[in-house]
């Protein structure tokens, strides 16, 4: 332990001390932390707020834990490093902990007590693309009308594969919400993002694609457009905004254009992890939950002190004018067409914070419908995978303690006795297909391009 962290020990244990009946009467129900000292990951996001809130307002030092928050290099080095338990947790892209307890890609168990955020995303262009898209995209006193599809798109995807020229677009890591949302977008407007066929060696995810994706760091998809060797991408800000200030490229559409408050990252453990430290687990959580909740809090009230925090080089290092374009409620698209999207970035608000089964499933889902998983699974395997990596029991157990302490309302949480982990059926998908996470085969079903009943590649 450092000398920092003995400090504020000592000093925690005398307020402990002085106040003995309190913090016992707390303590009982959840119990000491097993680990104090822990070192958590993440990638330079704005979506990583919620653990740089936690750590900069105390929280999780009022939980005696005393965190230390370092970047990754990418999303590969992240997951490798809680497997290895070189981190005790991190900042995980949703789809992470579910792809690697299936085995695509790196296998463990990994679990999931805390949703980060909703939204965050969006996909953006290069100028070229965007000219030539921009004369379909339909317009209304001069600016274009939102959202922005992928069918405006399609003539130009046409276009270079006349001319003999691969499209290629980039998103973060193959089971991201970035590439899923891309894929979406691009799948609903009738361009046919590719597949994966991992049983027969290939994971490229570019069979029979119109347009083709690739991996490429969030920090780097700006200069990697400007440079030509993608047309467009999907990621998490700051970097579409990077876009815009840099007079590079546009941003067409968010995500929450493409499937309103979609759930974004997550705070991933591994099992063993979590089965080893179940107190100071659910003290991190708890933690968690009032980062989010501060951030949301009032309007968004506290949004220019998060965004003053997360320009710090040691967490998203971009500018505060940059950061603040998105996190503040608004976003810009076209250089000076700066639209209000309060909800742009969700962190607390429509019980963002809880891990929904049928979230899980939506995941899963798409990695059917692009070959992820290579053959048809009844919808009882996708419940089951979803209880083995989402848990909402350990949520529930950190949310109930919050209440008890007076830090929460019972009124901000789903209610705990009679929830059963899924969404209503949701509608409000660019496509206007309807996910009802209980039937993920029907909904497989009702798209017309993706694997769907025993299709196989």
């Amino acid at each position: 332990m450092n000398i920092l962290k003995l400090t504020k020990a000592i000093a925690r244990g005398a307020i402990v001390a002085a106040t003995a009946l309190t913090v016992t009467t707390s303590f009982a129900e959840v119990g000491e932390p097993e680990k104090e000292d822990l070192t958590f990951g993440f990638i330079k996001l704005t979506d990583m707020a919620p653990l740089a809130i936690a750590l900069e307002n105390g929280y999780f030092e009022d939980e005696g834990l005393y965190v230390t928050l370092e970047a990754q290099a990418n999303w590969k080095v992240l997951l490798d490093r809680v497997i290895d338990g070189e981190l005790d947790g991190a900042h995980m892209l949703a789809g992470q902990p579910l792809g690697a307890t299936i085995g695509f890609g790196t296998q463990d168990h990994i679990i999931t007590a805390f949703s980060m955020d909703l939204n965050g995303n969006a996909i953006t262009v290069s100028n070229d693309i965007w000219d030539r898209m921009k004369k379909h995209v339909p317009h209304e006193n001069g600016k274009p009308v939102h959202p922005i599809k992928a069918d405006y798109l399609k003539p130009v995807v046409e276009e270079f594969k006349e001319e003999g020229e691969p499209f290629k677009m980039g998103m973060v890591f193959p089971v991201s919400t970035h590439n899923y949302e891309l894929r979406y977008w691009l799948a609903a407007g009738g361009i046919h993002p590719g597949y994966y066929a991992p049983h027969k060696g290939d994971i490229s995810g570019q069979i029979d694609a119109d347009a083709l994706l690739s991996v490429t760091p969030p920090p780097q998809m700006p200069a990697t457009m400007e440079a030509g060797t993608i047309y467009g991408y999907c990621v998490g800000e700051p970097w579409n905004q990077q876009a815009v200030f840099k007079g590079i490229g546009v941003p067409v559409i968010t995500d929450y254009e493409i499937w309103k408050n979609n759930p974004e990252k997550v705070f991933g453990v591994s099992k063993g992890w979590a089965d080893k430290y179940p107190n100071t687990h659910i003290r991190v959580v708890k933690a968690m939950i009032r980062a989010a909740q501060w951030l949301d809090e009032n309007n968004n009230a506290n949004r220019p002190a998060a965004v003053k925090i997360l320009s710090l080089p040691e967490y998203v290092g971009a500018d505060y004018d940059v950061i603040a374009n998105s996190m503040t409620g608004t976003f810009e698209y076209e250089k000076g067409d700066k639209r209000s999207v309060p909800d742009f970035n969700v962190f607390f608000r429509y019980f963002a914070t809880y891990p929904y089964y049928s979230d899980a499933i939506w995941y899963l889902t798409q990695m059917r419908r692009w070959g992820q998983i290579e053959e048809q699974k009844p919808d009882s395997w996708y419940m089951d995978i979803a209880k083995k990596v989402y848990r909402p029991d350990i949520y529930a157990m950190a949310a109930k303690e919050l209440i008890k302490e007076g830090l929460v309302k019972a009124s901000d949480f789903p209610d705990f006795e009679k929830e059963d982990g899924f969404r209503p059926p949701q509608t409000e998908f660019i496509d206007n297909v309807v996910y009802d996470g209980k039937k993920p085969n029907e909904y497989l079903e009702q798209f017309s391009i993706g694997l769907k009943g025993a299709d196989k590649i």
